[in-house]
């Protein structure tokens, strides 16, 4: 193996370029030429590939975001879009890929290596916390820090006005954020996808707290509905007003912390070395300080659990 190339698709997760960084420091390290995509997937099909080398990658560790882009490619959906995808890769010479992203990236991943066989590894890149095969993803520490820090600013206003605040975290079908923000901010009560909320047992907590100050962590995902719906159903059923916040996308801004920083470097150096060693299809993880290899079907296909102890401690903390 010669030349690889690297990329990131869907969304941008803190820690993205400190991967890019190691995937080409490490590519340079074994003697091979390193390509960024541009762009994702829709840059592949349009052949965006550029060299990186040292310089393209200095002082780009501490960046949020992704210097390569991202993008959500439909062309990338269909075998014609993979095909065209597949030749400008082979075109270019690029004999292997590594893969920055979440399920979506995978799946299009999957689809790439079973269709044209050009060996591919993919690297968890998501706040979200939700893939199978990996104790953290990149991008989720930094999520959590910037939304546990958001929160304590609300409740010094939730203090100082009486006042219950909603606070919408971000995670689509996981918890992950919500529980863990909802342990480090203190907060009265969390609603996550993996639990069934009981909007009874909500009042009854807002009663107990003196002068109803209450911060209520919502994850986006949650059967009821978003932080504005439990406004609304708090409102309607037990007149209670509260004030809504929604983080939204500031979760996947902002510099990386320490730990993302070191967990994209490790998980970039593994991917390359994956690639040298003829493996595809797979994404690597870390557990313990273990690189661990999950076929991609796996990394969907499976359900990474919330621990118990997590819904535990925020009920009786709470």
């Amino acid at each position: 193996m010669k030349r690889i190339a690297v990329f990131t698709s869907g969304g941008d997760a803190p820690g993205m370029n400190a991967l890019i960084r190691a995937v080409a420091r490490t590519g340079l390290a074994k003697g091979l030429e390193v390509f960024g995509i541009y762009g994702g997937y829709s840059g592949m099909i349009e052949g965006n590939f550029e060299p990186l080398g040292r310089k393209e990658t200095a002082n780009i560790i501490s960046q949020g975001g992704t210097i390569l882009m991202t993008s959500r490619s439909k062309e990338f959906m269909h075998a014609g879009g993979r095909a065209a995808a597949a030749k400008n890769l082979k075109d270019k010479g690029i004999e292997g890929i590594v893969a920055c992203g979440g399920d979506g990236t995978f799946h299009g991943a999957h689809s790439l290596w079973l269709e044209h066989q050009i060996p591919i590894i993919g690297v968890p890149g998501t706040i979200d916390n939700d893939l199978f095969g990996t104790r953290y993803t990149i991008g989720y520490d930094t999520a959590i820090n910037t939304a546990a820090q958001a929160i304590d600013k609300i409740r010094d206003t939730a203090y100082s006005h009486n006042r219950i605040f909603i606070i919408e975290v971000m995670g689509r079908d996981s918890g992950f954020i919500a529980m863990d923000v909802g342990i480090a901010s203190g907060a009265e009560f969390v609603a996550v996808p993996e639990t069934v909320t009981d909007i009874d047992q909500l009042y009854q907590r807002i009663l107990q707290q003196k002068k109803r100050r209450t911060i209520i962590i919502v994850g986006e995902g949650d059967e009821l509905g978003g932080a504005v719906e439990f406004a609304r159903i708090l409102k309607e059923k037990f007149e209670i007003d509260a004030k809504v916040t929604i983080l939204g996308h500031i979760q996947r801004g902002g510099s990386p912390t320490v730990r993302d920083r070191v967990l994209a470097s490790f998980l970039g150096k593994a991917a390359v070395m994956a690639l040298l060693e003829g493996k595809s299809d797979v994404m690597v993880g870390k557990i313990y300080d273990e690189v661990i290899y999950t076929p991609f079907a796996e990394t969907w296909e499976k359900k990474k659990p919330l621990q118990d102890w997590r819904i535990d401690l925020v009920d009786f903390l709470a």
